[in-house]
């Protein structure tokens, strides 16, 4: 068994900014040589998240509209008065959807459907540089 690291950093837009990381990830595997195991994705943050979704344009303004139904960015939250900014609902985004995903890898390929992509998600109020670990453990 062999474990790899690799970092990425990413750009993201405030609230629900995204960007989809499978090819990076599907890369890594490819270019350290694994054929078998599982990689894991985590976002550093707890205004952040991961998951996997059809990274189409629609069906992202359906995710950040099912988000803000859940967690509305205009609602005073109690958050506000701990700290004095007012990023309660990012906070509860990142809590629900999380900051970690773990994805299994057959003969070198990701274990994922044709329409399905790892995506990073961003659920602060403002823009944000961040910090996204890909760890690769199999043979």
């Amino acid at each position: 068994m062999r474990v790899k690291s690799r970092l990425l950093s990413s750009f993201l837009k405030a609230k629900i900014g995204s960007v989809d990381i499978t090819s990076e990830v599907q890369n890594f595997i490819m270019e350290e040589n694994f054929s078998a195991g599982i990689v894991i994705i985590s976002i550093k943050g707890s205004t952040g998240g991961i998951t996997t979704i059809e990274y189409e344009p629609n069906l992202m303004k359906d995710y950040e509209e099912l988000m803000e139904k859940i967690a509305p960015s205009d609602k005073p939250y109690h958050h506000t008065k701990t700290w004095g900014d007012y990023n309660g609902f990012s906070h509860l985004r990142s809590s629900l959807q999380k900051t970690s995903l773990s994805i299994p890898f057959v003969n070198g390929k990701l274990f994922l459907g044709t329409w399905q992509q790892i995506i990073v998600l961003n659920f602060d109020e403002r823009d944000r540089d961040r910090e996204i670990l890909i760890q690769i453990i199999g043979e």
